[in-house]
């Protein structure tokens, strides 16, 4: 059996195979008494026609429980079957589901066994509100990101969560016995601050197949994502005499709140179809810009030709234009889009990691600059934490060159695109007042709601959900001036029954909150 579904058994419940010992489905009564030792697992408990949910839920329970503890191996699909007197196919769908989302995983030999269990909830300080801090209100955002992503939950479509049961154990594994074999004991003392020098080769060759940027390996600074790399560039920039940048809006709140900790001032410029509006960047008066051109963050539109033309001649001028690559690589529907950088070299501060395409846990990413910034950037590394880990840069350096990552990233565009079809299905079921925004790439979809009253807060609704076990972010989160309200839903992480239930659960919630309050937007 293949723990990861690949397998060519039957998945449609109640289905029976010449010569197959499944029990009909149409007859409880012939089921009475049929069950496993595993689990004390009792079919006749099973509903008609959801058996294969029924034995995921079950198994996923014990999983979090700790009745199956991290190691435990799973009997044979053909064993259960056959206790259980249903089709291997009930078996093997149920747990290609536990697979999908990162619980169990095949091990050869070994058989399927769990790779992992869900975080023990927190318990609640007394007096603490149910849902925690999560859903103040929008003059009281600070933390709330990560005060959300502490809470427990059944379904998390949090946006900015890449597919972390994809991550290529096999092949980071492989790559780092290969670096382990060829290292030597100089290389594991302090590394060069600007990065490994094989990492920044490999950089050099992924931005040039993936992005048209054209670079050197001295032009790149190894970060720890691009959280970092804001940082380095605030500091940077306050050198300079800069200390008010423009952001789009409504646009990333973990990004702003990144330079305002860094101690500027952020500027709003309006987004609409065509990208961020330079017109109103110009009557600003900011120096500099944060931007995410090739997939905006929330709204997914791509900066439009004549804008680009109109942002690059604004920073001929002199303006500063700091470039997010967010999102760039996960594409479905649209043609890539190239990068800022490659456009305007010495114009342009780009920023890029691995955390949306292998996994945020990693920690690393990378820095161009304008020539004239590199030695400061490179100085601002140093003296920030002298360097990122040197082994996980020769292990990512090594899957770079060796094209696995190329041929992961082939492999999570095509998981991605199916759960992104399931959310655009089930929002059309649940949610069929909703607005998509942003479809075409990424990991999450924007959908706005009409509300010709203002009596819908999204916080509202966020909370709705959450209560009943489903994170989403507020749109309104990501606003700085006032818009109509909305979600921003990630759809990458989580397998796709989760995705329907989740959408499902949301739509419930906004037919039931009452709209009795002008909206907070």
């Amino acid at each position: 059996m293949d723990a990861m579904g690949r397998s060519t058994e039957p998945s449609v419940e109640g289905s029976k195979k010449p010569g197959a010992t499944a029990t009909p489905a149409s007859d409880p009564a012939s089921v009475a008494g049929v069950g496993s030792d595993f689990l004390q697992l009792d079919i006749g408990q099973a509903p008609s026609g959801g058996r294969t949910a029924w034995l995921a839920d079950r198994l996923r329970s014990a999983i979090a429980d700790g009745r199956l503890p991290v190691g435990a191996r799973l009997p044979a699909s053909r064993v259960l079957a056959e206790e259980l007197r249903v089709t291997r196919g009930v078996v093997t769908e149920a747990y290609r589901r536990l697979a999908e989302s990162g619980q169990i995983a095949g091990r050869g030999r070994l058989g399927t066994v769990v790779v992992a269990a869900p975080a023990a909830p927190r318990e609640r300080a007394p007096g603490a509100p149910e849902t925690g801090p999560a859903f103040f209100g929008t003059d009281d955002r600070e933390g709330v990101v990560d005060a959300l992503r502490a809470l427990p939950c059944r379904i998390d479509l949090s946006p900015g969560v890449p597919d972390l049961a994809a991550f290529p154990r096999t092949e980071w594994l492989r790559a780092e016995r290969a670096v382990l074999a060829g290292v030597t004991p100089a290389d594991f003392g302090y590394g060069d601050p600007q990065g490994a020098l094989a990492l920044r080769r490999a950089v050099v060759g992924w931005l040039a197949r993936n992005r048209g940027i054209r670079a050197e390996p001295d032009e790149v600074v190894i970060v720890a994502g691009v959280a970092q790399a804001l940082g380095l560039l605030g500091h940077l920039l306050r050198a300079d005499g800069i200390s008010r940048i423009a952001v789009e809006d409504p646009g990333s709140l973990g990004a702003r709140q990144q330079l305002e900790y860094g101690g500027h001032t952020t500027v709003p410029v309006p987004v609409d179809a065509g990208g961020l509006d330079v017109a109103a960047l110009r009557a600003s008066g900011a120096r500099a810009v944060l931007m995410t051109p090739a997939h905006q963050f929330p709204t997914g539109v791509v900066l439009d030709g004549e804008r680009r033309r109109q942002l690059l001649s604004w920073a001929v001028e002199g303006g500063v234009v700091i470039e997010d690559d967010y999102d760039a690589e996960h594409r479905y529907d649209r043609p890539p889009v190239p990068a800022l950088r490659s456009l305007m070299p010495e114009g342009v501060c780009y920023a890029g990691s691995v955390s949306k395409l292998l996994a945020p846990a990693l920690r690393v990413g990378w820095l161009l600059v304008p020539p004239g910034r590199l030695d400061a950037a490179v100085t601002a590394k140093r003296y920030a934490d002298l360097g990122n880990g040197i082994l996980t840069q020769l292990v990512l350096a090594r899957l770079m060159d060796s094209g696995e990552l190329e041929r992961h990233l082939r492999h999570v565009r095509l998981r991605h695109r199916r759960r992104r079809d399931v959310m655009l299905r089930a929002i059309d079921t649940h949610l069929p007042g909703a607005r998509v925004h942003g479809a075409a790439a990424g990991l999450h979809l924007m959908v706005t709601f009409d509300d010709p009253r203002g009596g819908l807060r999204d916080t509202d609704l966020a909370a709705a959900a959450l209560a009943q076990g489903v994170k989403a972010h507020p749109l309104s989160w990501h606003r700085i001036s006032p818009g109509p309200p909305g979600l921003v839903l990630g759809y990458a992480a989580g397998p796709a029954h989760e995705i329907e239930e989740g959408i499902a659960v949301v739509g419930a919630a906004l037919r039931n909150l009452p709209r009795t309050r002008r909206a907070d937007r």
